[in-house]
């Protein structure tokens, strides 16, 4: 039986719905022209993000374009760590750049005591979009979650294999797993605040869960996020949870079973008909169209389009990319994926 709750809080709550509901990772960002004009107004990103009205406008702007059925919070995952006092700016063609944190004396810079007063204009931001978004649609708040983010907070700026941050839990699991805690707690208090500005699903985005072995995965990937879920169902029980620890494999079943998320959206690398069979059946699952085949449009992306409703059809399941949108998606090629969705029926 349908309710009149919001077609994607229905989708991650496994009622039966007519089609999938769609919202895309980065669905705001430098794909839309509209956006990199937005961008020119203030060049500090930063601050662009701390900046309601801007961070309001960038979020609507793919509403404005595309029917949608999720508005999600533009912010970046390194606000936490500026906010609990790391040093950190973005360098245009760089990337983030902080201060590294790699030691217990280095730990001390840390601070829970000013993180919601630092974090203001971002719950400003959700609160007014919660206003000002369509009434059918979801809006959707997010963090990092404490192993991706420490990631960048030790070894200094992005990094894909993460080998300091790796080496240094491995050598000092003490004192990485004070830094472990500190942000499970900044990354609980930050979510928990969203929700009572009026974010109705939140997402916590693992991008570099994968490339840990498979005790280190327990120990900074499970048990932090069920501790976050707990902290957060213990405040807002009916608010759902979405986890993506990006590049899991198979763990995705332990990391479903042990956090006790609400949905997980999977990466372009996990086969569909293996996901359906093992994990469909255990909560909603999101994704997972490969993000390239969205720059190259043409029959290929139907194809791709096709195989992945179909493959989810018999569950749950809300259709999202394997990863964010890369910036030289051509904007048409999103709309005709989300016209396509909204055409297909069960």
């Amino acid at each position: 039986m349908e309710t009149n709750e919001k077609h994607l809080i229905k989708a991650i709550k496994r009622e039966a719905i007519t089609r999938p509901p769609i919202w895309l990772m980065r669905q705001a960002g430098r794909y839309l022209p509209e956006y990199r004009k937005l961008r020119k107004q203030e060049k500090n990103f930063l601050k662009f993000c701390y900046t309601p009205d801007y961070a309001v406008e960038a979020t609507l702007q793919p509403l404005n374009r595309f029917k949608l059925d999720a508005a999600i919070l533009f912010s970046d995952i390194l606000v936490l760590p500026d906010a609990l006092g790391q040093n950190v700016e973005f360098q245009e063609g760089v990337g983030p750049l902080l201060e590294p944190i790699r030691n217990k004396k280095e730990l001390e810079r840390l601070t829970l005591d000013n993180i919601h007063k630092n974090l203001q204009n971002v719950y400003e931001t959700v609160s007014i979009l919660s206003k000002e978004i369509p009434k059918d649609t979801t809006l959707i708040g997010f963090a990092g979650a404490p192993w991706t983010v420490a990631t960048y907070m030790v070894e200094g700026k992005g990094s894909k294999d993460c080998t300091t941050a790796r080496t240094w839990a491995y050598q000092d699991p003490i004192n990485f797993s004070k830094l472990i805690k500190i942000l499970t707690d900044a990354t609980s208090m930050y979510l928990i605040k969203q929700i009572e500005h009026g974010a109705e699903i939140v997402q916590i985005f693992d991008t570099w869960a994968g490339i840990l072995s498979d005790s280190q995965f327990l120990d900074w990937v499970i048990n932090p996020t069920k501790k976050i879920v707990n902290n957060i169902k213990k405040a807002h029980p009916n608010i759902p949870i979405i986890g993506f620890p990006r590049g899991a494999g198979i763990r995705y079943i332990d990391f479903i079973e042990k956090t006790n998320v609400d949905g997980v959206s999977l990466d372009n690398g996990v086969p569909i008909k293996w996901a359906a069979e093992n994990i469909q059946t255990k909560c909603t699952v999101q994704g997972n169209l490969d993000n390239t085949v969205l720059i190259a449009g043409g029959k290929k992306m139907e194809e791709e389009i096709y195989s992945t409703l179909e493959g989810f059809e018999n569950g749950s399941h809300i259709f999202n990319l394997g990863h964010g949108i890369l910036p030289q998606t051509p904007p048409e090629n999103v709309l005709k994926l989300v016209e396509t969705i909204y055409n297909w029926k069960r």
